[in-house]
């Protein structure tokens, strides 16, 4: 590859930033970590979790140059394919819980669009839901038509996301030298920024794990670079100091908003709504801001929830191994589309559309505990990164690669089984609500899904079977 089409630290940086973070992140730990609170929060998360983690992708990546199944394929290089198989279903089916939370998103983004206000919030839970479901089942006829222009304006929504998120931090700790608006003091002080180590804290951890995971879509570009051992960790130190600094940022430019102490109930709902209206008015814009961030969202969301049902669905079975996927799953219409596979998905997505509705009587309550299960479920893809890792420090010199996280066999042995176990605790912690429904959903659903994935080579097992016979 010529020099110049090289790859450098700061292209990686920024592209695993642009693909790993978003504002709702800062949402979501603002309200979950008593505000200002978040700040330690996010440091201890980047410190002891999220800079190994990504250094750890970085030496699977360069590893497994050619493979093209992600983690699935680590998996299958370094254990067996059954526990690729695993790998690969579990990667699918957490998509389920993201996708039962899109539609929500997306009635979220059109009235404030359309009304400008929190309207969304007065809903009846099951009118929500049920209006949830008839988006998802027409996305889902969508999807099955085909999705290769949705894809362009995917990207184009998310990276406007993107600037507009950026451009919310920076005129908002301008705003006070710009305008003569009123704001909310901050005071960074130890006890403001200090959080209590109870057990509030420590169950919230999976809301800071689905935050800061998902790097590993960025292994491919490894090899890619013109010097990997000296560049990738340089690229990754960046993502972690640019991720930290706009956590910060982003919680301080929150809290000249809103009360540290007493922040909005349904902040996870219309908490980045009410951020863009408040900045237009503090710019004597109006609600422009607003709309600008619902429309971007709501097309954004819209591409996304079409692209996520077809992409990982593609991804699983694409590339399956008919000893774990059974023929009938396998079944393709003239357009390619998989339609067994989307009826499946359709039946676990509208169930875990709809249950939620029964249990939780308010919107907000209901916003937030559908993104507390995604914080539950998709953290549990994770694990196979680390398992694979640690698989791959236990082969020893079995496997090439041109970066190494740590030389040391045991100390990448160590830093694996940490991040596994800080996963599985975050997961099992994050399971636990003050709410008993809720509690039992978040328990349910991901050993349903999970459980779904044994029942399927047992049935490929009992069509081969057949064909011998």
């Amino acid at each position: 590859m010529n020099e110049k089409k090289k790859i450098k630290w700061f292209n990686i940086a920024f592209m695993a930033f642009a693909s790993v973070w978003g504002f709702g992140n800062i949402i979501n730990g603002f309200s979950e970590y008593g505000g200002l609170k978040a700040i330690t929060a996010w440091i201890i998360i980047f410190a002891i979790y999220f800079v190994p983690y990504s250094l750890m992708v970085g030496e699977m990546g360069s590893a497994f140059k050619n493979a093209e199944g992600g983690v699935a394929s680590w998996i299958k290089e370094t254990i067996n394919p059954k526990l690729a198989y695993y790998a690969g279903w579990t990667y699918w089916v957490v998509h389920v819980p993201y996708l039962s939370q899109k539609p929500q998103q997306i009635i979220i983004a059109a009235m404030w669009l359309i009304y400008g206000n929190n309207h969304v919030s007065e809903l009846n839970p099951f009118v929500l839901q049920f209006l949830a479901l008839g988006i998802f089942i027409l996305a889902l006829w969508i999807a099955s038509r085909g999705v290769n222009m949705l894809k362009k304006i995917s990207t184009l929504a998310g990276s406007s996301l993107f600037i507009l998120s950026i451009l919310f931090i920076v005129m908002m700790l301008t705003a006070p030298a710009i305008t003569g608006a009123t704001f909310n003091k901050v005071e960074l002080t130890w006890e403001n920024i200090i959080p209590t180590f109870d057990q509030t804290f420590f169950l919230n951890l999976s809301i800071l794990v689905f935050a800061v995971g998902g790097c590993e879509k960025i292994s491919p570009y490894v090899n890619k670079m013109e010097n990997p051992s000296k560049e990738f960790p340089k690229g990754m130190i960046a993502l972690a100091i640019m991720v930290a600094i706009t956590a910060i940022l982003g919680t301080i430019a929150l809290a000249m908003m809103f009360d540290s102490n007493n922040p909005p109930q349904d902040l996870m709902t219309n908490g980045a709504y009410y951020a863009f209206q408040k900045l237009g008015e503090y710019y004597g814009l109006g609600k422009f801001f607003v709309y600008v961030y619902s429309l971007v969202n709501l097309i954004g969301t819209i591409s996304a929830t079409i692209i996520s049902i077809d992409a990982p669905l593609r991804m699983l079975l694409g590339g399956s191994n008919n000893k774990f996927i059974p023929q009938i799953m396998l079944k393709q219409n003239q357009r390619g589309t998989f339609v067994n596979g989307y009826i499946l998905v359709g039946v676990l997505t509208s169930i875990l559309i709809i249950i939620p509705a029964f249990g939780i009587s308010n919107v907000d309550q209901l916003v937030k505990s559908i993104i507390k299960l995604n914080a539950v479920c998709m953290p549990l893809r994770y694990l196979w990164v680390f398992a694979a890792y640690i698989a791959l420090k236990l082969a020893g010199n079995r496997f090439h690669s041109d970066y190494k996280f740590t030389k040391n066999k045991w100390l990448g042995i160590i830093i694996g089984g940490w991040c596994f176990a800080f996963t599985a605790f975050a997961c099992i912690g994050g399971m636990v609500s003050d709410n008993p429904f809720v509690t039992c959903l978040n328990v349910i659903t991901p050993i349903v899904l999970l459980g779904l994935g044994l029942i399927m080579p047992i049935i490929a097992k009992k069509e081969q079977e057949k064909v011998n016979n």
